[in-house]
């Protein structure tokens, strides 16, 4: 159970890859001295894996320490005795957040493979070498991230620019944060730093820890594991080349039997056996009928004319009312309306018939064709005859009468 403490770690031996003869990875490996991180990567590889699976189930923090408790001895790791075993500066930046942003983007060029800024959501292979390894170191035993090593997190690449560009970090307290959040309850941060938390462990006298395990050699970087390292990468990174240009020589052009296929050569319709059974399906070959092109001869000038007044008479026809069958209803029209003579006619037909009257009076013959009106000047009366009068305001007739009978003197006389 121990091993999975360092299972994805990495240790340094510096006096090794110092002596390389490779130049980039020796400035790499420079700037990781003079950032100050050669006490904290380069320890002696101690390993007490019992005191350290139980240094982890008893671990938790408590005002500001690491608590816990080996074979009944209570372990307290301060900050400051963290930073004074692996000599770790305790000045500069403390947090990742306050990294120069020019800095950073800086770095993206100074890193890449082929000069062109980096992407930070990308893999490593888009570094060089030397700052691939870099990246596994601060993901591996700085950081103590879980999951993929290959992929360029924000946090990792703030990290290698601290050591690249040679910024001012206050390790001790950084690191000694991530032991805290290792120890803490509920912590999605890896477990890691055993050969550190051996050697912390070693520091207290009371505490018998027993024989020390071996560290795995693999995971010590030399200058043999650095070679193996850059040829593995040199070899992924040449197969990664040679996929691509496989990639780009394949024709994108579709093969003859796809065309055939691809081309329908007689169409099908679906004759449906039952309702409820979709898979008895037959399929029914139909022939496709060739459809002539019908040519539609353009109208001439008289079309056009005929064309034209039919939809005038249809407009028309539209308009008119709906029952135009029915005789059309006379309007009766007024007395003053009427020419002279209907108008005389209709005073005849209107005019009422005098009878004998069972009265004590004489009867007086009267012609038929006589009116009788009152004089309103002389205030007789008199019978018109053969012309009706007409009178005006005055009393006086616009008419001329043929002749009248004055019923007073019983004279006939005549007036215009």
């Amino acid at each position: 159970m121990a091993a999975s403490f360092y299972s994805n770690a990495i240790h340094v031996d510096f006096d090794s890859v110092l002596a390389m003869d490779e130049p980039g990875m020796v400035l790499m490996f420079q700037a990781l001295v003079a950032s100050g991180l050669q006490g904290f990567l380069g320890c002696s590889t101690v390993v007490y894996e019992e005191a350290l699976v139980e240094f982890f189930v008893n671990g938790r923090v408590r005002d500001g320490l690491v608590v816990s408790s080996v074979d009944g001895v209570l372990v307290e790791i301060s900050e400051e005795l963290f930073a004074a075993t692996f000599e770790l500066p305790v000045d500069g930046l403390g947090d990742l957040s306050e990294m120069p942003k020019d800095v950073v983007f800086d770095a993206r060029s100074i890193v890449s493979l082929s000069g062109e800024p980096i992407s930070l959501s990308g893999r490593k292979n888009q570094m060089k070498f030397e700052f691939r390894l870099l990246c596994d170191i601060v993901a591996k035993a700085i950081s103590v991230k879980a999951g993929s090593f290959n992929a360029i997190t924000v946090e990792k690449f703030s990290l290698m620019t601290a050591v690249v560009c040679r910024i001012k970090m206050n390790w001790a307290k950084f690191l000694f944060s991530v032991l805290k959040k290792m120890v803490t309850s509920g912590s999605k941060q890896a477990k890691g730093f055993a050969i550190q938390i051996s050697l912390l462990l070693a520091t207290f006298p009371s505490l018998e820890l027993g024989e020390s395990s071996e560290f795995p050699a693999s995971k010590v970087l030399t200058k043999k594991t650095v070679h193996r390292f850059v040829s593995i990468n040199d070899r992924e990174g040449a197969e990664e080349v040679t996929g691509a240009a496989k990639k780009k020589a394949v024709s994108k052009k579709r093969p003859a039997a796809d065309v055939e296929a691809a081309v329908p050569k007689k169409k099908r319709t679906v004759k449906k056996k039952s309702v409820s059974s979709i898979s008895s399906l037959e399929l029914v070959e139909v022939a496709e009928e060739a459809i002539p092109i019908q040519q539609v001869a353009e109208p001439s000038a008289d079309d056009v004319d005929v064309i034209i007044q039919q939809v005038l008479d249809e407009t028309r026809a539209a308009d008119a009312p709906a029952d135009t069958a029915q005789p059309a209803v006379a309007e009766e029209k007024h007395w003053f309306d009427l020419p002279y003579d209907d108008l005389v006619k209709q005073w005849e037909a209107e005019r009422p018939v005098v009878t004998a009257s069972d009265t004590d009076e004489d009867l007086t013959t009267v012609d038929v064709n006589s009116y009788f009106l009152s004089d309103p000047i002389s205030g007789t009366i008199k019978q018109f005859k053969n012309r009706s009068p007409i009178h005006d305001n005055t009393g006086h007739s616009p008419v001329q009468y043929i002749s009248y009978i004055d019923w007073d003197s019983g004279t006939w006389g005549s007036t215009s």
